[in-house]
């Protein structure tokens, strides 16, 4: 895989990586495990609220009343 940059982001990650003593291929990689973690936990949150909220939702607009 080849991750192609602009020089802005090049020298933003060099920055941020030179800051926490990293290589900016360490930094890289723990910004990509973090995006993939938070995006999965939102779907999954997403898809439970969608299979389960019909079956609440006369309770719930109860409750709003």
């Amino acid at each position: 895989m080849t991750l192609r940059l602009t020089d802005a982001e090049t020298e933003a990650l060099r920055r941020r990586a030179e800051y926490e003593s990293r290589s900016m291929q360490e930094v890289v990689k723990q910004a990509v495990r973090e995006y993939v973690e938070n995006h999965s936990r939102r779907d999954l949150l997403s898809s439970v609220l969608d299979e389960e909220l019909p079956r609440y939702a006369e309770a719930l607009d109860r409750l709003g009343k």
